[in-house]
Order: C-alpha cells, then sequence, then structure tokens
C-alpha cells in the first residue's frame, strides 16, 4: 500500500493516504470507525483542530449539497457521479494562507482537469463572500476551478473535520477585521482543518491530506502524483 508522506517538524497529526487497487482490511475499518464514532457521540464538531479524525481512504463519501457563488445547488453523490474529483477544504478567502494555496493549485488544476478530473475548493464562506472574499484579483480571472459554500459546515463534519474556534481566537480575529459569522452567515464559529480529498468516480476516497496546522498544505506535485497514480490503477 503506497503512503505519500509530507514532511513536517509539526508535532501535529498529518493524515495522508493513498487507496490502492484493494480493499482495506473490514477490521481496520470497523476499528476506525468505532473511535470516530466514540469521539463524536455527543457533537458533530471536534473542539481543537488538532482532535479531528477525517474520512479515511476506502471509505466512500456521504451524500452531500454545495452552493456554488451564483446560488447553485451541486449535489455529490457517491453512487451518481460522472468523473473522479478533488475537494479540498480551506477556511475562507480572509485566509491568506488559503489564498496562497488557491494561487498553487493554478500549477496543477489545468492539467487535473485534462486527466478528467473536477476540482472543487470548499469553504464555509457563504455564497455571497465566495468570489468578493479573494483579495488577489488575478486569481479571479484565472481560475478553472469551482468554488463551493459551505457555510452551515455540515459538509466539514460529515467528513469529519469540522472543529469550532475558540472564544479568544474569534475575538482576536475580529481585532483583524476578520468577522467568522459575516462571512459565513453563521454563529456556529466553525472552521475545516484544512484537508484535500481525492475522490474516485465510485465515491471512494482515493486519497486524503488534512493537516490540523493550517499554516501547512498539500504541495501541487503531489496532488499531481496521486491523480496519475489513480488513472494507471482504473484505466
Amino acid at each position: 500500500m503506497k503512503k505519500y508522506v509530507i514532511e513536517s517538524d509539526q508535532s501535529y497529526p498529518i493524515y495522508s493516504h493513498c487507496k490502492e487497487n484493494h480493499t482495506m482490511k473490514a477490521f481496520y475499518l470497523l476499528i476506525v470507525g468505532m473511535i470516530s464514532s466514540f469521539n463524536t457521540s455527543a457533537k458533530d464538531y471536534f473542539d481543537d483542530a488538532e482532535q479531528v479524525t477525517p474520512l479515511l481512504s476506502g471509505m466512500t463519501i456521504p451524500v452531500f449539497s454545495a452552493l456554488t457563488p451564483e446560488g447553485k445547488t451541486v449535489t455529490f453523490d457517491p453512487e451518481n457521479l460522472n468523473k473522479p474529483f478533488v475537494l479540498t477544504f480551506y477556511r475562507g478567502g480572509w485566509c491568506p494562507y488559503c489564498n496562497a494555496h488557491l494561487g498553487e493549485m493554478r500549477e496543477v488544476e489545468k492539467e487535473l482537469i485534462a486527466m478528467g478530473f473536477d476540482v472543487f475548493f470548499i469553504s464555509p464562506d457563504q455564497p455571497s463572500f465566495l468570489i468578493e472574499s479573494l483579495k488577489d484579483q488575478d486569481l479571479k480571472a484565472d481560475m478553472h476551478y469551482q468554488l463551493l459554500s459551505d457555510a452551515s459546515m455540515e459538509i466539514s463534519k460529515a467528513f469529519k473535520i469540522a472543529f469550532k474556534v475558540d472564544d479568544t481566537t474569534v475575538e482576536k480575529y475580529k481585532k483583524w477585521n476578520i468577522d467568522l459569522e459575516k462571512a459565513s452567515g453563521h454563529d456556529h464559529h466553525l472552521l475545516p482543518a484544512p484537508a484535500t480529498f481525492v475522490v474516485g468516480k465510485d465515491g471512494v476516497i482515493q486519497f486524503q491530506y488534512v493537516n490540523p496546522d493550517y499554516k501547512i498544505r498539500l504541495a501541487p506535485e503531489i496532488l499531481q502524483v496521486v491523480a496519475k497514480d489513480y488513472l494507471k490503477r482504473t484505466q
């Protein structure tokens, strides 16, 4: 089983794994499911980004719907997908690290699309903020991926990467003119741990990268390798 390791000097748990052609052991999935269920039995989000237990490679994604900047609903059904896709969760257009990552994706997005993948970026920003909040105007003009809104954070919860921002941090953000409630239109104060999932046409997760440290993102070249590996195994 191949594993793509992203090196870091941080002590945070970094979830990064690629699914091979064979099925993961049922016992392993059962244990993971039991642990995840125990951790989220009382609520569907975590108290800290370091506690998230994301969906893993080999698992089937849930059915979910998201909104485009224009307010159009896009539904993802694992039993009715037209093509594989890359789904990246980011904190919002107010986050400079997220905007930098969006810019880096331009290096590989055209190639991913040419390989037959759809590419989506999803954040807690409400639809009206998706484009407006991107401070880099050149970025908006050169986007080939689709921005999506998870303002309610239900999708992030389903992927088990939603965590609550503590009150102290919320107030600190406000001093920096970052208003989480205004951005999402909700007062849940939830954010996703930055994550990227590569999902096959069958709705099964082929690769996932989740890092509680929002400053460290998946390198575009690793995503290229993962996508090429998936096509090689499925063609």
